[in-house]
């Protein structure tokens, strides 16, 4: 179930994406969350800083990180374009995110709901509560552009 709010920090996630696309990166933005307020946002950066670790995920978490001072970020929640990776739900675990919103699911990596359920297995020591399908056909069609542009039209 998704709230104004939640639709809200997911356009802001929107536009976190969009900002991807002048370096060529995969449209995936973040926002992170904490009492209502925007703590900190991330977008994909993996090309435009060549780095393989730089998803939006992770950028928005090492901010927020940052500014709170702390590594635990139990208080928050992530708001994601893209279902989080096995990498990014890692990352959620490991930084006690409390929530995660995502927007389009993700058949091939996705490892939230589509492949695996990294965040809601039984056997963690902590749970994170999810929530899918935010603006999930806009999220999905700035993901279905981007590579059909990079396809040659296709």
């Amino acid at each position: 179930m998704c709230s104004d709010a939640d639709i809200g920090f997911m356009r802001q996630a929107l536009a976190q994406a969009s900002a991807c696309l002048p370096a060529g990166d995969v449209p995936v933005g973040a926002v992170l969350v904490r009492d209502g307020e925007v703590l900190s946002v991330g977008r994909n950066r993996r090309v435009e800083e060549g780095s393989p670790l730089l998803h939006a995920e992770l950028d928005a978490i090492e901010r927020g990180a940052r500014a709170l001072g702390s590594w635990r970020l139990d208080a928050c929640t992530l708001y994601v374009t893209l279902e989080p990776c096995v990498m990014c739900a890692g990352a959620v675990l490991q930084s006690r995110v409390g929530r995660v919103v995502y927007g389009a699911d993700d058949a091939k990596a996705g490892a939230v709901r589509s492949l695996y359920q990294v965040l809601e297995d039984p056997r963690s020591p902590f749970s994170v509560k999810v929530s899918r399908g935010v603006l999930a056909e806009e999220c999905a069609a700035l993901l279905r552009s981007f590579f059909r542009e990079r396809r040659g039209g296709k």
